[in-house]
């Protein structure tokens, strides 16, 4: 399979790493990757790179993101949502639209949050849901987030349902604890969807119940990739069918990163820049400092910084020549 993205609508109750490993085993790319995770509780838009592609994570642009969250008031876990304990309960005053509207518009600008005690950013190179899991309250420094908005979509007396637009490193579940402050109670995140990340959106990703009959002729993902002790085995296509029907799903690079600068390149310089030659000279709307890529027809050869001395190669897409052979198999759990 060629270098690639994949948008995969993750459905609640499995972590973005699962979703990897079953998108490895039944098309044997050996190389996949994902450019966010999700919680484990949350759905939608998990972007995948699928071989070489995962070398071009870092040069995505996803600093804008959208999720749908629903928001319990009047209850606040340890965890943020609906998978920790319970540590607190108040009552929730009796609000109107308009309250509520005018208190979500405070929110939108540049402002600082604190990551949550149960989140993967790493204080002393280990993450903070260690930290809580063994019962240490140990805290990250607040970092500036920004948010473009906040849409209430629907309310009850001890819920809301917003549409959040706002920038990469943003905590739902701590934007949903500060709402609840701000309306004079305590809250959580109850269900959390994704439907934007960056240039990937919801109306491209493949759910898995898609992927499995691919795999496998039916839609009950959860036996096709899942094993369960006692079940019999579901047979999977081979990984060419697979990655055949695949194909017309995945994303080229060329587009999702169409943020940089081109610099098209024959077939003479392509050789070239593949055996680790000079690339070709940015565009012109490229300022020192900037990167483009080097492309050839519809394939991304390399991305390329400019620099005072000359363009710089940052990263070369090399066939990925370890892919997996033969047919697919599932893996015990």
């Amino acid at each position: 399979m060629k270098s690639a993205f994949l948008v995969i609508d993750k459905p609640a109750g499995i972590t973005s790493h699962d979703v990897v490993a079953m998108v490895r085993a039944v098309t044997g790319v050996a190389k996949v990757g994902h450019t966010g995770t999700l919680d484990p509780f949350a759905t939608g838009v998990l972007p995948l790179a699928l071989g070489p592609a995962t070398r071009l994570i870092q040069y995505l642009d996803e600093s804008v993101k959208i999720y749908e969250a629903v928001i319990e008031l009047g209850v606040l876990t340890d965890t943020g949502d609906p998978t920790g304990s319970v540590i607190e309960e108040q009552p929730v005053p009796t609000l109107t639209r308009v309250q509520v509207e005018e208190s979500l518009a405070t929110f939108k600008g540049t402002r600082m949050q604190e990551p949550p005690r149960h989140s993967a950013v790493k204080v002393k190179g280990k993450p903070l849901y260690a930290y809580a899991r063994a019962g240490e309250d140990v805290r990250a420094a607040p970092r500036p987030i920004r948010i473009d908005g906040i849409e209430l979509l629907d309310m009850g007396e001890d819920w809301l349902s917003v549409r959040i637009h706002c920038g990469r490193g943003t905590y739902a579940r701590v934007l949903a604890e500060e709402i609840g402050v701000a309306l004079g109670t305590v809250a959580h995140v109850r269900e959390l969807r994704r439907t934007r990340s960056g240039p990937f959106e919801v109306k491209q990703a493949l759910s898995l119940d898609d992927l499995a009959e691919m795999a496998a002729g039916r839609t009950d993902w959860d036996k096709v990739f899942q094993t369960t002790k006692g079940e019999d085995r579901v047979s999977w296509r081979p990984r060419d069918e697979v990655r055949e029907s695949l194909a017309p799903r995945c994303l080229r690079p060329l587009d999702m990163l169409a943020h940089h600068g081109l610099a098209p390149v024959d077939e003479v310089l392509r050789a070239q820049v593949m055996a680790g030659g000079a690339p070709p000279p940015p565009p012109p709307t490229v300022e020192v400092g900037g990167t483009y890529l080097a492309v050839h027809g519809e394939d991304v050869l390399a991305v390329v910084k400019r620099e005072e001395l000359g363009p710089k190669v940052m990263c070369l897409l090399t066939p990925d020549a370890n892919r997996r052979k033969g047919r697919g198999r599932r893996r015990r759990r």
